[in-house]
């Protein structure tokens, strides 16, 4: 099992930035991608980006592709949400996530269900 500890989320005007950071421990040896997610009141978990371990390679949803960036640091078993240029819609709980799903493609990996551990989440609010 690995454990997922988000933090960086916050209350920031439209425009600005913030930077998430994901902090993975216990078997994480086991992890193939790491996601971001975020889920807005009443509404379903959506798929934010998602970076592969080992090649780094990255992925993203329309809706955030050119503003937000999404890295890791293996010495530090860190990932990284850098979001830039942020609107209203897209405040939400941000959740980290680990898949073990080896050679998945992307279109698999933006899926809930291909993710066996979650962090607990970290708000993040952007006000007009």
């Amino acid at each position: 099992q690995v454990q997922l500890v988000e933090s960086g989320g916050g209350l920031v005007q439209a425009g600005g930035s913030l930077r998430l950071s994901c902090a993975a421990s216990g078997r994480t040896f086991s992890t193939y991608a790491m996601g971001w997610f975020r889920q807005a009141p009443g509404k379903e978990r959506d798929f934010v980006a998602g970076i592969t371990w080992s090649a780094g390679t990255t992925y993203y949803a329309d809706s955030v592709k050119g503003r937000f960036a999404i890295s890791r640091d293996s010495a530090k078993n860190t990932v990284y949400l850098q979001m830039n240029s942020l609107k209203p819609e897209d405040t939400a709980v941000y959740y980290c996530a680990a898949s073990k799903r080896y050679g998945s493609s992307w279109y698999v990996l933006s899926r809930v269900p291909e993710y066996d551990s979650w962090g607990q989440g970290t708000q993040v609010t952007v006000s007009s």
